[in-house]
């Protein structure tokens, strides 16, 4: 059976999102890991905006944004019920809660970690942009230890990743930080075993012409 194709950068927030979606849903595609200096062609041919992930089925289809490849890999098999199909009033939150952190949150983490490149402000400023989605999540891990209820859904899943990126951009600040709930709950979820399945290292897709079997 011919595999869907992933192109994806294992640290890029989005691939990470796009691999957990795939390992969740228990969904087997041919990995190709790239370098984003170096894009493949095969990959700019499928999606000329040249960004990943980018998941190429098998009858042609290219589907480009990270939360689409976790809908359609969950919306095959979702034995945890991600999705919240079960819970369709929470469903609206989780889209809420994504939909801020890819078009608000998003923007001020990159000027956060590239500041040297944003001089109209300082770093702390952008800090304190971004700190107003983390203090929203800090809210509602008081209530419950994932951001919806006791067990995580897709805005969990969707959204740590980027988190754990702010997190690293001042590891000293963000752990002596207020956000103890926050904390909490991200370094869980660093700590499972879907985070180190999806960030295992591959060699590269250019340099050893290799495709490697994901989400087995």
């Amino acid at each position: 059976m011919t595999l869907p194709t992933l192109y994806s950068f294992r640290r890029c927030p989005y691939a990470m999102r796009a691999r957990l979606g795939l390992v969740l849903a228990n969904k087997t595609v041919s990995l190709r890991e790239i370098v984003l200096k170096n894009k493949p062609e095969a990959m700019l041919l499928a999606s000329p905006k040249g960004t990943v992930p980018v998941l190429i089925l098998p009858n042609g289809e290219v589907i480009e944004e990270s939360f689409e490849i976790m809908c359609w890999a969950l919306a095959q098999n979702d034995p945890n019920d991600l999705l919240l199909t079960a819970a369709s009033n929470k469903q609206e939150s989780a889209k809420a809660l994504i939909d801020y952190n890819d078009q608000v949150f998003k923007d001020w983490l990159d000027k956060y970690k590239y500041a040297d490149r944003n001089p109209e402000y300082s770093q702390q400023y952008y800090r304190e942009q971004g700190e107003v989605f983390i203090a929203q999540l800090e809210s509602l891990l008081t209530k419950h230890p994932q951001l919806l209820g006791i067990t995580p859904s897709i805005a969990d899943y969707a959204i740590y990743p980027f988190i754990r990126q702010f997190a690293h951009v001042d590891k000293v600040w963000f752990e002596q930080s207020a956000y103890k709930n926050v904390q909490l709950w991200l370094a869980d979820h660093l700590q499972s075993d879907e985070f180190i399945t999806i960030m295992k290292k591959y060699p590269t897709w250019l340099e050893s012409e290799q495709a490697f079997v994901f989400g087995q």
